[in-house]
């Protein structure tokens, strides 16, 4: 019995939240909305795909360390693997029920995930490689995922406008990623690690993050400006206030003292921007939906 709870916490079903933004960005943007589709994507991808990463990593990584959503993380046994492996099929045989080319796509982030993870490839102990296959697939992919799934959607009329939204989805990623490393050195060091936020370091780390956070700013402008939608850009901005004081007031802490770039901090930044960044893009939805 415990084995299967300590299954249950290593899946971390609450840390899709984490990753709902991209979602939630993507279905405001859609127009047509195929409710049934979209609905199957919502629960493929949050139920299904990111807690079988999540397992998959753990069950790899074997962390005696504080992870993502999980301060005291228990043992991976061979039960999480088996869990991961039944829900990515279950995500893989509910995706036919979207599109071909959903199930596609789905297929290719799943084999990303596990060459992110995988002991015989390991794309996480390479700092550059590895960050952009996670902020490629976790961004402006998943963008790509949800606005087919939306409003099905064929690829080949992807715009200019569509690529600006997925940069800004991918830059996103690229501002916060970074930050959920930089507690985890001497964790990741054990397993042959090297991450991008240990290249850069603490200070580096916020560095980056900041001019990351700026250039996606700068692509959600290009990309609201050119669908005419200046005020949904606006109302962006607003909702990124919380998430800016707070990474500031961090930011200065850890730049006086790298002890407070820990677990509590970083969950702590996960959670206010995720919130933040649900709520405002819900918001947008429901503006779009209306107008």
């Amino acid at each position: 019995m415990n084995q299967i709870k300590n299954t249950l916490l290593l899946l971390r079903f609450p840390f899709s939240l984490f990753l709902m933004p991209v979602f939630v960005f993507a279905m405001s943007q859609a127009e047509a909305i195929h409710w049934s589709t979209s609905v199957l994507a919502f629960i493929i991808l949050h139920l299904f795909i990111y807690p079988a990463s999540n397992g998959y990593n753990s069950y790899m990584d074997q962390d005696e360390g504080s992870i993502g959503g999980l301060k005291h993380p228990p043992k991976p046994t061979k039960k999480l693997f088996y869990a991961a492996l039944c829900l990515d099929l279950l995500g893989l045989t509910l995706s036919f029920f979207i599109s071909t080319i959903f199930f596609l796509c789905l297929l290719a982030y799943i084999l990303a995930s596990r060459a992110y993870s995988y002991k015989g490839i390991r794309l996480k102990k390479y700092p550059y490689l590895g960050f952009l296959v996670v902020i490629v697939f976790q961004g402006g992919f998943t963008f790509l995922m949800t606005l087919h799934a939306a409003t099905l959607l064929d690829l080949k009329t992807i715009t200019d406008i569509h690529v600006w939204a997925m940069i800004a989805s991918s830059l996103l990623l690229a501002g916060v990623y970074p930050l959920t490393q930089i507690y985890q050195y001497e964790e990741d060091l054990k397993n042959g690690d090297i991450t991008l936020s240990y290249k850069l370091g603490y200070r580096g780390t916020f560095i980056f993050s900041t001019i990351s956070f700026l250039l996606a700013n700068l692509f959600f402008w290009l990309y609201f400006t050119e669908k005419g939608f200046i005020n949904n850009f606006y109302i962006l901005q607003l909702f990124f206030i919380p998430i800016a004081f707070y990474f500031v007031s961090w930011f200065i802490k850890v730049w006086n003292n790298p002890c407070n770039a820990n677990y509590e901090h970083t969950m702590r930044m996960n959670l206010i921007a995720s919130v933040c960044l649900n709520v405002c893009f819900i918001t947008l939805f429901i503006i779009n939906q209306v107008a």
